[in-house]
């Protein structure tokens, strides 16, 4: 009986933010899976091990959660003005399905590194030392992201002293714009609230009628107010992701919101639709302690956030769902904005699971539509491994 060989692939294991992924250079990927199609998608769930139907992806880089479960392909950019093309797969853990639908603002930190490092960005645009600004194409959603990444003596620095609460140990600081960040070819027309409301009264048969705001920023997101789903907004993610009956209520409730958005035309069609969009729920400050034991005052928050992605709460913030947050709150009357105090700001610090994250955006009205012109964050990244993955020959 023949056996197929393993093949080798050129690629990096980084961490961006509080996720991790497997990186590769478009270049790089065997000659079928450098265009979109089945044949990319098999090669990069095998990679990551799924599907499992144990839930663990041991026979493969993934890490058996969604934080862990991405990958990444970035190309030379041919649009003008930018520097590397940023593509993101979220692949499902137990499903053959990679889902296309949306940006991770987490990895979005690791890719200006990468792109310096792989070669992607002209040396002319590399300083020596200081900051080097790579402008990121964002392929999934199609907006541009700009990184600023530190250089010291020609190499990306990679060591620091910043913190990012869900991150263990410091690193250097990547701040990251998020330009522009409605995401136009979502929902009704592509506005950044496509019911047209800040606040909608969404009807889920068998929960109720919810406040909800539902917005297309960074990542489409539904927000709804802890207390009104029986929560407090200091919970950990042992006190959702252990509970079957509130995941199966979360899920609900974002196949409802998500036909209400315009993102599916039938409820059934978000078992497809798995990366987006975003449900998050919000409160007023309390304290808290973090997962980590640390001690989270009131007084040092603006509000709380708890947030879930791919069906389970994660345990700090996706970096898209913290630009929806920075936008919602930069505009008077989003469930956001009034858990936060209401009023004009252009900047909160919320608590999550693992901490607090400080975030920013710039709003303003045109013409009766509130437009952000980018939002910002800070986040770090670092090289794991690099060399080869492997795969069996016949997977793909």
């Amino acid at each position: 009986m023949n056996h197929a060989p393993q093949v080798k692939i050129p690629a990096t294991y980084m961490r961006g933010g509080t996720s991790k992924g497997v990186f590769f250079r478009l270049q790089d990927l065997p000659a079928a899976a450098q265009s979109p199609g089945a044949t990319r998608d098999a090669l990069l769930m095998r990679v990551i091990g799924s599907p499992d139907p144990y839930g663990k992806q041991i026979d493969g880089m993934g890490g058996a959660t969604s934080s862990t479960s991405k990958t990444v392909i970035l190309s030379k950019s041919s649009r003008p003005d930018h520097d590397v093309d940023y593509l993101f797969g979220q692949v499902s853990i137990d499903r053959a399905f990679v889902d296309w639908s949306g940006n991770c603002g987490n990895l979005s930190a690791a890719v200006g590194p990468f792109a310096i490092s792989a070669g992607l960005v002209e040396a002319d645009r590399i300083p020596q030392d200081g900051l080097a600004t790579v402008r990121i194409w964002q392929a999934n959603i199609g907006k541009t992201i700009i990184a600023h990444v530190p250089m010291t003596q020609g190499a990306v620095q990679e060591t620091g002293d910043f913190e990012l609460d869900g991150v263990t140990f410091p690193a250097a600081q990547v701040r990251l714009e998020f330009m522009n960040p409605a995401a136009e070819e979502e929902g009704a027309g592509g506005s950044m609230f496509p019911t047209g409301n800040l606040v909608d009264e969404l009807q889920v048969p068998g929960i109720g009628a919810l406040k909800a705001t539902l917005i297309n920023a960074g990542i489409p997101t539904i927000f709804l107010n802890a207390e009104d789903i029986g929560y407090t907004g200091t919970e950990l993610q042992d006190a959702i992701n252990s509970d079957s009956k509130a995941l199966a209520m979360f899920e609900t409730i974002r196949a409802h919101g998500a036909l209400r958005m315009g993102l599916i035309a039938h409820l059934d069609e978000i078992a497809q639709r798995q990366h987006t969009p975003k449900i998050a729920f919000v409160a007023k400050p309390t304290s808290y302690v973090s997962s980590s034991g640390k001690a989270i005052a009131a007084q040092d928050i603006d509000l709380l956030v708890r947030a879930l992605s791919m069906g389970k709460l994660h345990h700090a913030m996706m970096g898209t769902a913290a630009v929806a947050i920075a936008t919602a709150a930069a505009i008077p009357g989003t469930l956001v904005n009034l858990a936060a105090g209401g009023g004009e700001r252009n900047a909160v610090c919320f608590g999550h699971p693992s901490g607090t994250l400080l975030v920013g955006a710039q709003a303003q009205q045109q013409d009766g539509d509130w437009i952000v012109n980018k939002a910002l964050m800070s986040r770090s990244a670092r090289v794991l491994m690099e060399g080869w993955v492997r795969v069996p020959g016949d997977a793909f």
